[in-house]
């Protein structure tokens, strides 16, 4: 009779869970695999996300590699908030790099300005699910950096603001999953 095995730390053992000659009955194996897929076997998250954004770091380490880090940065935080959010929202937010290479010359600037409407939206909606007291959402995009841009620091407050949300977020996603 034909079984089909599993490659266990201890041996082979037969995928119906039957107990090989050289492996004792009551003995585990060493991976656990009745787990469903894309699930951690606790509440610990896959990954440690980035918790160290910050405006100062991101104005000068943009300056000094000519907007390069500034894109690497906001890639990061749409990966970031796909990560902490998409399991209990059902969204998607777009790359980044696909916002700034390729839809924002072809749209006229509309694209970039409908993205951080809905990433600042999202990661409101997500603060307030993880009842992390801290004020962000679409109105402090519309209000910093779009009205705030006539006094000019504006879109800068809206970045600390963007930045110190993630890292509440992070922080949060790292500690509890």
């Amino acid at each position: 009779m034909e079984q089909d095995f599993r490659q266990e730390s201890s041996g082979l053992q037969p995928l119906n869970g039957q107990p090989t000659s050289n492996q004792s009955v009551d003995s585990q194996p060493a991976n656990n695999y009745n787990q469903p897929y894309n699930q951690p076997m606790n509440n610990q998250p896959l990954a440690r996300l980035n918790t160290k954004r910050g405006l100062l770091k991101y104005i000068l380490l943009s300056l000094i590699t000519f907007g390069i880090y500034g894109i690497v940065a906001m890639s990061s935080v749409s990966t970031d908030i796909n990560l902490i959010a998409s399991r209990y929202d059902g969204r998607k937010t777009m790359h980044f790099c696909l916002v700034y290479f390729i839809f924002s010359w072809l749209t006229f600037g509309i694209v970039p300005i409908v993205w951080y409407h809905k990433i600042s939206a999202r990661i409101g909606r997500e603060l307030s699910r993880r009842n992390i007291a801290y004020s962000f959402g679409a109105g402090s995009f519309w209000g910093w950096n779009v009205l705030g841009s006539l006094i000019i620091v504006g879109p800068l407050i809206y970045l600390h603001k963007l930045f110190k949300s993630m890292n509440l977020l992070s922080a949060d996603f790292n500690e509890r999953g």
